[in-house]
């Protein structure tokens, strides 16, 4: 039975609409750093080589390879972690954007990842990518309903939230999961969930 992470981690995935508190833990991502406006092409070939990367683990039991403890699943949504810029200027925008790996990925998987992509689809950012492990632990997310530009909207309830419940961001950074695609949905119609990382006063 395929594992289904809409299905299996709706906690994780789908928060309500006003800000929770909730503990991620640890883990594992392809991911790829970058700077500038995201929606300029930089920003798209990025993307397309961390999904070229995640579907040759999904599909490596078809190319001769199966890892050990791999198991079907459907690959996770890309995530974005953005350091704090100015928003009214986005070819500022500094970020890390990454898709998350079952956990029976390890450092060879990534490598073997790598060579399948390198020769089925070559790119130059290729060489950018890189595996690694996060645990964004005690956080506070809400999803976010309509276009980027509106994310202030409710990055305000979010401090609001923090304030009420004597909770301070831990960094100037806040993460993104993208739950729609942007290419394929009217703007008024994304879903994005936002989270700070926190700690308690």
């Amino acid at each position: 039975m395929k594992y289904e992470w809409k299905k299996q981690e709706k906690e994780l995935y789908f928060p309500k609409d006003t800000p929770t508190v909730i503990t991620i833990p640890k883990q594992k991502f392809f991911a790829i750093k970058g700077k500038g406006n995201p929606n300029e092409e930089d920003f798209s070939e990025r993307i397309s080589v961390l999904y070229s990367l995640a579907y040759a683990v999904r599909m490596m039991p078809k190319s001769g390879f199966t890892p050990e403890g791999y198991f079907e699943y459907t690959v996770y949504p890309l995530e974005g972690v953005w350091e704090n810029s100015d928003v009214s200027d986005k070819s500022s925008f500094v970020y890390t954007i990454m898709i998350r790996q079952p956990d029976f990925v390890t450092d060879e998987i990534f490598e073997k990842a790598f060579a399948i992509a390198k020769k089925k689809k070559p790119h130059p950012f290729l060489a950018d990518a890189f595996f690694c492990e996060i645990e964004d632990g005690l956080s506070v997310q809400m999803l976010h309903n309509g276009d980027y530009d509106n994310e202030p909207l409710s990055f305000a309830k979010m401090q609001k939230f923090m304030s009420d419940n004597e909770l301070v961001r831990n960094s100037n950074n806040h993460r993104e999961i993208y739950l729609t695609d942007v290419n394929k949905t009217s703007r008024d119609k994304l879903k994005t969930v936002l989270r700070y990382c926190v700690n308690k006063k």
